[in-house]
């Protein structure tokens, strides 16, 4: 099992710039029109929503801040594996901002390709009745 580590832990090697940027990441940044400053400011005043130890990763909700009054909501994941440094896996702006995603969602939400598994009932048919 990997080393756990919080987001305290990881904050100061943001602020020493010892961080990478994926490419899902930079290609959100694009699509959704937000830069790198907003997914540092979102890490930093952000809170942990979710916790990976099995993949050494975190999701981490923050906000988009616009004066006056507009806040944006971003998740941003973030990969602690690596010893000296952060890599910022990907950050987008979720359609439920409170809700903790399970790893397989999440690895879903990760796809280039942007397509959703099909979910379909396996086996005998007559076990799953069709709903009316």
């Amino acid at each position: 099992m990997r080393k756990l580590r919080r987001l305290t832990d990881i904050l100061p090697l943001l602020k020493e710039g010892r961080y990478r940027l994926g490419p899902h990441v930079a290609k959100h940044m694009l699509q959704e029109g937000f830069t790198e400053l907003d997914v540092l400011r979102a890490i930093e005043w952000g809170r942990e929503l979710c916790i990976y130890p099995e993949d050494g990763r975190m999701l981490v909700l923050g906000y988009m801040v616009f004066p006056p009054r507009l806040k944006l909501p971003l998740h941003v994941v973030l990969d602690y594996t690596p010893p000296r440094r952060v890599d910022i896996v990907t950050a987008f702006i979720p359609k439920d901002p409170h809700r903790v995603y399970s790893r397989a969602r999440l690895a879903a939400l990760l796809r280039h390709d942007r397509a959703l598994e099909e979910v379909r009932w396996t086996g005998p048919v007559d076990l799953y009745p069709a709903w009316e």
